[in-house]
């Protein structure tokens, strides 16, 4: 398992590389640059201004040319800076937006399996019965209804007619969270507790989608596994129907559960632009649309590179953790 592990881990250079100069190629090619949003509406600024600018920024050069100066850099670990915010892009995203992100995403991805994975087996077992209908139907209204619109309603119901309920809805500062009245040697209960009141609906709202994608896919294998000669086997030699599903179908089912988590991980980094948007919740999808209606590159090149890197991570993880799973399969 080491050599091939080795083998994907060098596999990923070249792989990065490709993704880093298609990120790079998309970027610089859509209209406009930092430049032309610096001096958007500013009169003042001469046309000569502007070409000086842009011969300083390196913005004249072609896009190819460009790329390989900041492939150099970043092979250094400088990532340039935030045009928007002053600091150094790879601090801005790793010190204000990734933690925000962790604290939406981990939770929601964590306790939407701990109860998808249930109710999967549970539907299967109890196939056709009334519940299975309710839990079928709710998934199928979960990932076809849109996040925005989704988000949206649960900002309007718990804003208005809950008392007191903010829904998240609070503009929130690009930094940080936590309210203004909050006092400055304030406890880290009491910073957790202000925190919570703004991560619950969005973590909410992610975990609807998650909950409904995970249920169906578990649902889905343990039915087909549970109609295999060997489980069958097993309930003909009178073993408990407890020992059969738990012992022998749900290993078996529940290694394509692996894929789908391995491959959600760094979807819901990137996924959760339009949940952060919608909430005005200060992470990494929020820093990416930002990011590019503003033309900050630096920040969209960071943010984007680290979503590929998780990409083949995980999936390198997922791969590994089959073994793992499903004894049958061995990386010789």
């Amino acid at each position: 398992m080491g050599t091939y592990a080795l083998r994907r881990v060098i596999q990923m250079i070249p792989l990065l590389l490709v993704i880093s100069l298609l990120i790079f190629a998309l970027t610089a090619l859509q209209p406009g640059d930092p430049v032309d949003q610096l001096v958007f509406g500013n009169s003042n600024i001469t046309p000569e201004d502007i070409a000086r600018l842009k011969a300083a920024y390196g913005l004249d050069q072609p896009w190819i040319t460009r790329y390989f100066f900041w492939l150099k850099q970043a092979l250094t670990g400088n990532f340039g800076f935030s045009q928007d915010f002053g600091v150094p892009a790879l601090d801005f995203v790793f010190q204000s937006r990734l933690p925000n992100t962790l604290l939406l995403t981990v939770p929601a991805l964590v306790i939407s399996t701990l109860i998808a994975v249930p109710l999967g087996i549970f539907s299967a077992v109890r196939q056709y019965s009334a519940l299975d209908y309710v839990l079928t139907f709710g998934a199928f209204l979960a990932v076809s209804a849109p996040v925005f619109w989704v988000g949206a309603l649960a900002l309007y119901f718990f804003a208005v007619y809950l008392p007191g309920a903010t829904g998240g809805a609070l503009s929130l500062p690009p930094g940080g969270l936590g309210s203004p009245d909050l006092p400055a040697d304030a406890s880290a209960w009491a910073v957790f507790a202000d925190k919570l009141k703004y991560l619950l609906l969005p973590m909410m709202i992610l975990m609807l989608r998650e909950i409904a994608v995970t249920l169906r896919f578990m649902r889905a294998n343990m039915l087909e596994t549970l109609t295999q000669d060997y489980v069958r086997t097993a309930r003909a030699k009178g073993l408990a129907d407890r020992r059969v599903l738990y012992k022998h179908a749900l290993r078996n089912a529940v290694t394509p559960i692996v894929t789908l988590l391995g491959l959600s991980i760094p979807g819901l980094f990137g996924g959760a632009v339009i949940t952060e948007t919608v909430f005005s919740w200060p992470g990494m999808g929020k820093a990416i649309l930002d990011a590019l209606v503003s033309k900050d590159f630096n920040v969209v090149m960071v943010c984007l590179m680290m979503l590929a890197v998780l990409t083949v991570v995980f999936q390198l993880l997922t791969d590994l953790a089959y073994a793992i799973v499903d004894p049958r399969i061995r990386y010789a």
